[in-house]
């Protein structure tokens, strides 16, 4: 078994997903709860109404709407149609458009956007390296690619280990790197009373 300190960057790739009643109600309690995160999102990623944003695993739509709210013209793709159903019920817009798909086959025709957000959703990917290789075709070259993760502390269990240790967003930025982004950086921002890691990475 692996140790804390060593666990991959999608440790939660089996994780069931959202359906049902439960999916609804996770779905309205993250996009209540996560309005400041997706503002501090969007605000990291530097979204302007030039921007074609995609949000990969946008659950119920809290980033979507936030980017939207900046002009940008934003898709919103997530594995769970319990979660684009709430998303359309939601968050709507004329520059808003929905979509089911995998961070591993996105639902883009290639050079589709020129900025890629990722919140909270990296530790769920099954496929990181087909993943990245993805994200890197459905941006236009020097498109910005931000993933956002929790700060887990090591050995955290629970809902707090829905996250990244230190050595996961370094790992994470890391695997940016050998796919072919540039410039990867990591950086740890605090809302309110969480902390995040945010990895910065650009399409060469």
């Amino acid at each position: 078994m692996n140790s804390p300190q060593t666990l991959p960057v999608n440790h939660h790739a089996d994780h069931p997903g959202f359906s049902g009643p439960a999916g609804l109600a996770a779905g309205a309690l993250m996009l209540a709860a996560g309005r400041r995160r997706a503002r501090m999102v969007v605000e990291s990623a530097a979204v302007t109404e030039s921007d074609r944003v995609l949000d990969i695993g946008c659950g119920s739509g809290a980033a979507v709407r936030a980017a939207a709210r900046r002009g940008a013209r934003v898709t919103g793709v997530d594995p769970s149609p319990v979660m684009l159903r709430l998303a359309r019920l939601l968050v709507r817009g004329p520059s808003i458009r929905w979509a089911e798909g995998v961070a591993e086959r996105l639902p883009l025709e290639d050079g589709a956007v020129t900025v890629a957000l990722a919140v909270a959703t990296v530790h769920h990917w099954p496929d990181v390296t087909t993943a990245l290789a993805e994200v890197l075709r459905a941006l236009i070259p020097g498109g910005r690619f931000v993933a956002v993760e929790r700060y887990s502390p090591v050995g955290a269990t629970g809902v707090a280990a829905h996250g990244w240790t230190d050595d996961q967003a370094r790992s994470f930025a890391d695997l940016c790197r050998a796919a072919g982004f540039a410039d990867s950086r990591v950086e740890r921002i605090t809302v309110g009373r969480h902390d995040f890691w945010v990895v910065h990475s650009v399409r060469a």
